[in-house]
């Protein structure tokens, strides 16, 4: 592809990308999978890697003059208009725990701003997606996150609340004021918000490879992600 690339002609390859990297985890999957620890002590799995790989070829194939930082791969140099930014498998611990709840994430970052965002989950058949100007869509129709009015009508959604509840001063007091507090885990609770099916979603200590994809997703679904100091 050459000239400068729309937003929708990046969303398209990152669909692509994400459905097809999909499709080489879910055979893991389904196969069970034995994780290695890296260096920081996190799960990895051979899942992980061709995902990756995967991910590499189509972007690369599509854009070979972009910049790519993925989770297993590190960081490609390369235009610096454009940055993708890949998660193989967002929530290994739980993907080899044999639960549905993990995703492929694709994110594209323009001029340093997050601005097509794919999460991907095969296991469940669904995929969230959105581009700055053209809205999030849930399988392709459109979505938005709720209209609950107050944090005390609200379902909190949390990768590990024991450990927010550790980790996070602050937490505790929101979960508290919500209606609901739940752990359902990583990707899998953005994608709730972004499409309504739960009003917050807080996580702490994320890397880039966690969030990038899902500002744009959940800006477009208009919702807003932010820090503890707003």
């Amino acid at each position: 592809m050459t000239g400068d690339p729309s937003f929708r002609d990046l969303l398209e390859v990152a669909m692509d990308a994400a459905l097809s990297a999909g499709a080489i985890a879910l055979k893991h999957f389904e196969d069970g999978v034995t994780p290695e620890k890296k260096e920081d002590g996190t799960p990895v799995s051979i899942a992980d890697r061709a995902a990756e790989r995967e991910l590499r070829r189509i972007i690369g194939k599509a854009f070979p003059s972009h910049a790519i930082l993925g989770e297993e791969e590190g960081e490609t140099a390369g235009d610096e208009k454009y940055r993708w930014i890949l998660d193989p498998i967002d929530g290994t611990k739980t993907f080899v725990q044999g639960v549905p709840l993990w995703g492929v994430l694709v994110a594209v970052e323009v001029r340093g701003d997050p601005s097509v965002g794919v999460v991907h989950l095969p296991a469940l058949g669904e995929t969230i997606a959105a581009a700055r100007g053209e809205g999030a869509t849930r399988d392709e129709w459109p979505c938005h996150v709720s209209l609950t009015p107050r944090v005390e009508d609200a379902v909190l959604v949390t990768t590990s609340p024991r450990q927010m509840r550790r980790d996070a001063p602050g937490y505790a007091a929101l979960a508290d004021r919500a209606q609901i507090e739940r752990g359902w885990s990583d990707c899998y609770a953005y994608g709730l918000v972004a499409s309504g099916r739960a009003d917050i979603a807080v996580d702490a200590k994320l890397k880039p490879w966690d969030l990038a994809a899902f500002v744009p997703i959940v800006e477009e679904a208009g919702g807003r992600i932010t820090d503890w100091r707003g």
